[in-house]
């Protein structure tokens, strides 16, 4: 069985149950043209017009026989000595030539001329336990037999004819005197030139066989568990991207310190089809735990769910980039975040709030989003979030409180690469894109506003400002290490730690993988897309242009009221009621009535401002269509109410 990339190129190959190496191969596209003209002139000139048996080479074999008292050529074809592999005897005997000779004038019509190449390209043996021109090419010259030197050729054409006798690892001279023969002979029926000929012969023979192919070692081993009658699997995967990213894992785990491993996925944003999957440091590494699949592993995020947390504040219209809100310390009950360096920033905009990943204002954003509605719509993006047994959500998952693994987190950062539109990861390209639905995260505003903030955020040193939009986590204990980030084509996600989950002193993300997203980035090769240009309808503006509401953020615990004032309440429309886009085909908009609150009010609608409530509390609002609409007024000191309706 063989896995490959999205290309077709050879990811890993698993021998067969004997521990025979056997690749598949397509004489026409997978092997070097001059190879086959060799093999032919040398084995079976008239190959594609006898049918199976050649009465010239059986005669002149007979001649040689006769004349020199002993076997000078065999006069076998190529569909002969397929019929030969297919029904191996150990004796050479006159019958036995005889039952190859029927063997293959029924090989000859049932199957074309094609395929019999095909079968003996993939049968033929080269000594040990390697069958066909692919495995032998791989394991002797590292590489696929579609460019071949000639030297290399006529080396392969030389060796099925004795393979153990002239196995490059054990006789590499008499390997080197039969190929060179068979570049004599090549000169001599004029298929090659003396020149090139004696060239090829001064190319020394290697001496030793090199390792098969290992890359997505933890990727073809999940793909092969899943798709078991398949000889070829074919995964998303970019073998250049691949094998960039497990040297740049390695190299990084080995300066970080020996117990440290390193999972890194890429992502294709248009598709969700993956590009790279490094599960760990070291496949082979024991120390490392190395066929852990790290990208898998259920681990504490630390501050990368953030991102969600202001988007959902972003598309309720409670807050916008620009707004102010207070870093200082405050007490929900029992609980009191405080930020990573035990200091508070004072008040700051909710845009370096988050670029600095400031714990507290986070945290107030989550108590007014909801625990619970944070983790339902994670969830509904495909996200398992894991929490603690018997434990709901709470305001600790914004600091890392949850667990979740890297598959799911570049998951939901591709989906804000997306403007709120996440597709499900696909890594077997077999599996039918028509199979995944697109799954909502947030609104296109509100993403777009979050993947806006994250591009400012201070990149590592020496790493360029405002081309990639990423955020970093470090969980409790030093125990993980994140950063996550996308551009406008691709999405990266970088997890550092110890897979045992003990704790790694200094190990913080900024630190830790942080240089490596940005590494990654410029690894795979391709140049920085830009993010995805202002939705329509998104609010760009400073913070004196904000609606007054808007300008500065209150914690629901400020929201402190005289006697005499009553709670903000929207009055019509209803939540959850239905509303007939023809009834207001008239005036085309739709009245929002309120009660209580304090003026100036202002009503937005999906999160975009539609202008202020009057002084008979009301307004006319214009609907973006037909479908789930949301309705929310905020007041003067921040109080807001939101409806849900549906106009059909």
């Amino acid at each position: 069985m063989t896995v490959v990339d999205r290309h077709g190129k050879l990811l890993r190959a698993y021998a067969m149950a004997d521990g025979r190496w056997r690749l598949p191969v397509d004489a026409t596209s997978g092997v070097d043209p001059r190879y086959l003209q060799q093999l032919l002139a040398y084995e079976d000139k008239r190959f594609w017009s006898h049918h199976g048996v050649d009465p010239l080479a059986v005669g002149r074999a007979a001649l040689q026989l006769v004349t020199r008292g002993h076997i000078v050529s065999g006069g076998s074809t190529i569909t002969m000595q397929l019929a030969r592999l297919l029904e191996p005897r150990r004796q050479r005997s006159m019958m036995a030539k005889l039952h190859q000779m029927v063997r293959a004038i029924e090989l000859e019509r049932r199957l074309s001329k094609q395929q019999i190449l095909d079968l003996y390209l993939a049968l033929a043996p080269y000594g040990g336990n390697l069958e066909g021109i692919r495995a032998a090419s791989i394991a002797y010259f590292g590489k696929e037999p579609k460019r071949l030197s000639l030297s290399e050729s006529a080396l392969l054409v030389a060796l099925p004819q004795s393979p153990e006798t002239r196995r490059l690892d054990r006789y590499p001279d008499a390997a080197q005197a039969a190929r060179d023969r068979v570049l004599a002979r090549m000169v001599e029926d004029g298929v090659v030139s003396a020149e090139d000929a004696a060239q090829a012969r001064a190319v020394p023979v290697q001496r030793q066989r090199k390792p098969m192919p290992i890359l997505a070692p933890h990727s073809a081993d999940q793909a092969t568990s899943l798709v078991r009658d398949s000889p070829v699997i074919r995964l998303t995967l970019d073998s250049g991207i691949q094998r960039a990213l497990e040297s740049l894992a390695r190299d990084r785990a080995l300066a970080l310190g020996p117990d440290i491993s390193i999972g890194i996925l890429a992502v294709e944003n248009d598709s969700g089809d993956l590009l790279a999957h490094v599960g760990s440091a070291d496949y082979f590494d024991d120390r490392r735990a190395g066929q852990v699949d790290m990208t898998r592993a259920v681990r504490s995020p630390g501050s990368t769910l953030k991102p969600f947390i202001y988007g959902l504040a972003f598309e309720d219209g409670f807050v916008h980039p620009e707004s102010l809100i207070d870093d200082r310390p405050v007490r929900f009950g029992a609980y009191a975040p405080e930020n990573f360096d035990m200091t508070f920033q004072g008040t700051v905009p909710v845009r370096k709030a988050l670029q600095l990943s400031l714990n507290v204002p986070a945290i107030e954003l989550l108590d007014r989003v909801g625990s619970s509605r944070l983790a339902s719509r994670l969830k509904q993006a495909g996200a398992a979030l894991v929490l603690p047994k018997d434990e709901a959500p709470g305001l600790a998952m914004g600091l890392g409180g949850v667990g979740i693994r890297l598959t799911d987190l570049v998951q939901l950062y591709s989906g804000v690469a997306r403007l709120g539109e996440v597709v499900p990861l696909r890594e077997i390209a077999s599996d039918s894109k028509a199979e995944r639905e697109t799954l909502r995260l947030m609104d296109k505003v509100a993403a777009w506003q979050v993947g806006n903030v994250l591009l400012g955020t201070p990149p590592p040193e020496n790493a360029a400002r405002n081309q990639i939009a990423f955020k970093t986590g470090t969980s409790y204990g030093y125990r993980d290490a994140w950063s996550v980030g996308f551009d406008g084509k691709m999405t990266i996600g970088v997890w550092v730690g110890r897979p045992d989950g003990a704790p790694v002193p200094g190990l913080i993300g900024r630190v830790a993988a942080a240089p490596v997203l940005f590494d990654a980035f410029a690894r795979t090769g391709q140049l920085r897309a830009p993010l995805p240009k202002p939705p329509r309808g998104a609010l760009i503006a400073g913070n004196a242009q904000l609606p007054l509401p808007l300008r500065r953020f209150r914690a629901a615990g400020e929201l402190v009221r005289t006697g005499s004032e009553q709670a903000l309440r929207i009055q019509f429309p209803l939540n959850g009621s239905r509303i007939d886009a023809i009834s207001q085909a008239s005036t085309g908009a739709m009245p929002v009535k309120v009660a209580g609150g304090v003026l100036p009010m202002t009503v937005m609608v999906n999160g975009i401002a539609a202008g202020e409530i009057d002084g008979r509390r009301q307004r006319l609002v214009a609907p973006p269509g037909p479908g789930f609409v949301r309705v929310t007024v905020m007041d003067a000191v921040g109080a807001a109410d939101t409806v849900v309706v549906r106009i059909q």
